[in-house]
């Protein structure tokens, strides 16, 4: 308890836990989706509600972009694995670590992707280390790093916002 307010609880290890987890969340998503506006990619809608997958998975949040549409990206490929990695990325700004094990799915899914150009999984491994480190160094500009703040406070406040929010909440970010 608080002496400014006697009557406030002490969270309980359970809803501590959950505010992490939201919390990590919201910026994983967020990275995705700056990261996305970044590259000129249309952000459609962000979320932190949890979701069953039809295959059978579950998912904690999910950033959907508009299909084909973006300006023309000179190697689709890595901008692809840039946005997959900027999820981990966005989330490491708040937590200070990598969440792997919050990121499988989308590692994975870079993974796969890396391997069609590097055909080794040491080549793939070396050209991950590299796309990572570009993500890191975009996400950690300035208006890039508060665009990633706004969003992902947005998110923790309304769970779900428009793309047209992102985009909104990107340029505001870009001003400062």
């Amino acid at each position: 308890m608080s002496p400014e307010n006697p009557h406030e609880q002490n969270p309980t290890p359970d809803s501590s836990g959950e505010q992490h987890r939201l919390m990590s969340t919201a910026w994983h998503e967020a990275g995705h989706a700056v990261m996305a506006m970044i590259l000129g990619r249309v952000v459609e809608k962000l979320t932190i509600c949890p979701a069953e997958l039809q295959t059978g998975g579950s998912r904690l949040g999910a950033c959907k972009m508009q299909k084909g549409r973006s300006r023309s990206a000179s190697d689709k490929l890595e901008e692809d694995v840039l946005v997959l990695l900027s999820g981990m990325v966005g989330e490491r700004q708040y937590t200070e670590q990598y969440c792997r094990q919050g990121a499988a799915q989308d590692l994975l899914t870079a993974r796969r992707l890396l391997l069609k150009r590097a055909g080794t999984d040491h080549q793939a491994e070396r050209l991950e280390r590299r796309m990572l480190d570009k993500a890191e160094h975009l996400l950690s500009q300035r208006g890039h790093a508060e665009a990633l703040r706004l969003i992902a406070e947005e998110l923790l406040r309304k769970e779900t916002i428009s793309g047209r929010a992102v985009r909104h909440l990107f340029e505001q970010a870009a001003k400062v």
